[in-house]
């Protein structure tokens, strides 16, 4: 699994001109799933997102968690984030896992977040969809399930 996350002071998703998930300060989180993911890699991701320190604590310097300041999680289901743009000019989505896996482990992410007292909000996966976020700082980074089992760099 692949998160894109971007610090957020407010966002939201609409669908077809109606807004289908909206959240006040947080992360907007894009969430891409290939084939070889399954709950351990959505349960590492969310242990990881709830409990990252990227926000700032009363000396400016950022030290606190999603858990820490009270924050929600506007969740988007991002298949593009396994665009393979290498060859051509048109990205290759074959490492994208089919609807039909995606679905389950995007469901099981955003279960997993919500257990761990974090409200969520979300898109409708697989719809065209509007995202509309103010950054905040702008903080994004980028974690992927499978870099946890790289040996850490120093």
């Amino acid at each position: 699994m692949r998160v894109v996350v971007q610090r957020s002071r407010e966002a939201k998703v609409t669908v077809a001109g109606t807004v289908v998930g909206n959240i006040l300060y947080g992360f907007v989180l894009l969430v891409g799933i290939t084939h070889e993911d399954d709950a351990s890699d959505a349960a590492y991701l969310a242990d990881k997102i709830v409990n990252l320190r990227v926000f700032e604590d009363e000396n400016g310097k950022m030290n606190l968690s999603l858990l820490d300041v009270g924050g929600e999680i506007l969740s988007i289901s991002q298949f593009t984030l396994y665009g393979d743009c290498r060859k051509g000019r048109r990205p290759n989505f074959m490492d994208a896992a089919k609807p039909g896996q995606a679905v389950e482990i995007y469901a099981i992410f955003n279960q997993l977040l919500s257990e761990k007292g974090i409200h969520v909000e979300t898109g409708r996966f697989g719809e065209m969809m509007n995202v509309e976020l103010n950054n905040d700082g702008p903080v994004t980074l980028i974690i992927d399930s499978k870099e946890a089992k790289k040996p850490e760099r120093r």
